[in-house]
């Protein structure tokens, strides 16, 4: 595909391709038993495929996607794909580093054999004759075009919502194929709220008179007003209360209602207007078939739970949820990234803020863009975006790295933007994984290569297993926390070992200042902060620690004692921790 390389202009001008797959004798074989005679794929490509085709990254659509992702078909203001802002040079999926597919769905109406396709056998549309499918199938007709097309590896497959389900399927059911899976705004089955939108959606074009049984492609008409309807339905959906409060509120038209029952509020022109459209560019058959098979995708019905399904994948897995969408609503996404960590697999975790809904993961894609791209092999978040740098000097750092063993796994809690994390790699850690709340501390973790979730500690580590690490960490984390105490026992119980490190205001500088100017001091490193601008900041002493570790029955395994100066370093050798320690580092254990 041509494209100029800048991020304004994308992959420029492009075309659908279609592959007609060679099948065996039997046809395509589908999941309900049927076959199919013949099977047609568009799809289009974007960016340079590597000589070793090692760059490629698969898009899955969603339910009234197509192939047409990026780029445009002449007219730049009319034909642009519909995730043009995310495929492109720069951009989150860039394509000076991968060499981008998307193909229509099986099942589909823009290119892909589906319900409007001719049937060989009679020479006319299959309409109600066309089989059943599944996402299953759906996969398995993409990668039979990806074998067509020469690929048997993908560096990455990547779709949101239906698309986010077929990923999950590739990651479960082709593990091989894949080397790293994005699933966007999904979940592992429909809720009964989703199930019965579809089930609505579906009634009304089969309550349509001109349905006919599916059979209505040589009838002139097609059941327009039932497919219509169908897509207002759906399309409420996407929206958030808040994005519709903010676009339509109870806002009119200027021109009168032009019916008994009809109104002139903007958000029934709109819906209008989204029915009208989707009747230029969908097939209601196709809305049946597919929306039935985005109902029956339920992978704890397959495979019995979601960590036997995610044991058999070895992708390393990104799951992003959109805070507003109450379609796909983040717990769904948090519940998929729990079983994958659970199921012992590299997993990263973020929810996105933002007002959209549903739609946010096509429409308000800044954020997202720089989570993929981090996530991605190859290529980093830009430079404005990273936090920090590496810094080897620390001598936090290096106490912290010799009181862990080499080869083990650790958890770093408030990890920031997981430059710990990177230096406990280079000395030795296996596995190596960060909490933080911040989305752009969770990007940066991403671009280093760590698995990180994006979550509150003070809410508790419920997804980890028991003992599922060897060591967590709290650097400098434990006074800014809420629920110190709660915390303390959830890092025992999911580590084998803690290590903490807090400064010390039971220290002689801490205690000298408060004497004489009557105020609270500041602390030094990470938290240096005044208390007007810290949120929850917790002052104690080592002595409260001490103490608090005697009520809970918690083991000081270590204790590393950090002075500031002279006066410090001769408290300390006199035995006065509490007086001499500017800064206290501690190994614990249950």
């Amino acid at each position: 595909m041509t494209g100029a390389n800048s991020i304004g202009e994308g992959v420029g001008r492009v075309e659908t391709r279609f592959a007609d797959i060679s099948l065996p004798s039997e046809g395509f074989r589908l999941e309900c038993g049927r076959s199919l005679r013949q099977l047609r794929i568009a799809y289009e490509t974007y960016g340079r495929l590597s000589p070793q085709k090692d760059n490629v990254v698969f898009v899955c659509h969603a339910l009234s996607g197509d192939a047409h992702a990026a780029g445009h078909h002449g007219d730049p203001e009319r034909t642009r794909g519909w995730w043009d802002a995310m495929i492109g040079p720069g951009r989150g999926i860039d394509t000076d580093h991968y060499h981008v597919i998307c193909a229509n769905i099986l099942g589909g109406c823009k290119g892909t054999t589906g319900p409007s396709s001719i049937n060989s056998d009679t020479g006319r549309p299959y309409g109600s004759s066309f089989p059943p499918i599944t996402v299953w199938d759906i996969g398995e007709a993409h990668r039979l075009l990806l074998s067509h097309l020469g690929i048997n590896r993908l560096a990455a497959v990547i779709g949101g919502s239906f698309g986010g389900m077929q990923v999950l399927e590739w990651a479960i059911r082709r593990p091989d194929m894949v080397s790293r899976a994005v699933c966007i705004a999904s979940a592992p089955r429909l809720s009964a709220q989703a199930l019965a939108f579809d089930v609505v959606g579906r009634d009304a074009i089969t309550s349509d008179p001109e349905w006919r049984g599916g059979d209505y492609y040589d009838a002139g008409r097609g059941p327009v007003l039932g497919l219509a309807l169908a897509r207002k339905i759906g399309h409420i959906t996407y929206l958030s209360q808040e994005m519709m409060e903010r676009k339509f509120g109870r806002e009119r038209m200027a021109a009168p209602p032009c019916g008994n029952f009809s109104t002139n509020f903007q958000v029934e022109s709109y819906l209008d207007h989204q029915g009208d459209k989707f009747l230029e560019r969908f097939d209601a058959n196709s809305y049946l078939y597919i929306t039935k098979a985005m109902d029956e995708f339920d992978i704890v019905e397959r495979y019995g739970s979601l960590e036997k399904a995610f044991s058999m994948a070895r992708a390393r897995m990104l799951v992003a949820a959109v805070s507003s969408d109450w379609l796909f609503p983040p717990e769904q996404s948090s519940l998929l990234a729990n079983a994958m960590l659970r199921a012992g697999r590299s997993v990263a975790y973020c929810v996105l803020q933002a007002p959209h809904g549903h739609d946010a993961f096509l429409v308000d894609v800044s954020r997202l863009s720089d989570v993929i791209r981090a996530f991605l092999p190859w290529v980093g978040v830009p430079a404005d975006h990273q936090i920090g740098s590496d810094r080897t000097d620390r001598p936090e750092f290096q106490i912290i790295a010799s009181m862990i063993k080499p080869g083990s796994r650790v958890l770093d809690l408030g990890c920031g933007d997981g430059e710990l994390l990177s230096f406990l790699r280079k000395r030795g850690a296996a596995d190596t994984m960060g909490v933080d709340i911040d989305i752009d501390s969770v990007i940066a973790v991403i671009d280093r290569g760590h698995d990180v979730f994006q979550a509150d500690i003070d809410a508790g580590l419920a997804a980890m297993p028991d003992r599922s690490y060897d060591y967590a960490v709290l650097s400098e984390t434990l006074p800014l926390l809420r629920r110190p105490r709660f915390v303390l026992s959830e890092m025992l119980r999911v580590a084998r070992e803690g290590i903490i490190s807090f400064p010390n205001t039971g220290s002689w500088r801490h205690r000298a200042a408060f004497l004489f100017s009557g105020r609270v001091p500041v602390p030094r490193g990470r938290i240096a902060e005044a208390w007007y601008d810290s949120g929850i900041l917790h002052s104690f002493s080592w002595a409260d620690f001490v103490d608090l570790c005697r009520r809970d029955g918690i083991k000081i395994v270590q204790t590393v004692c950090l002075p500031t100066c002279a006066a410090g370093r001769l408290l300390l050798g006199m035995g006065r921790q509490n007086l001499g320690a500017e800064h206290i580092l501690v190994r614990v254990t249950k």
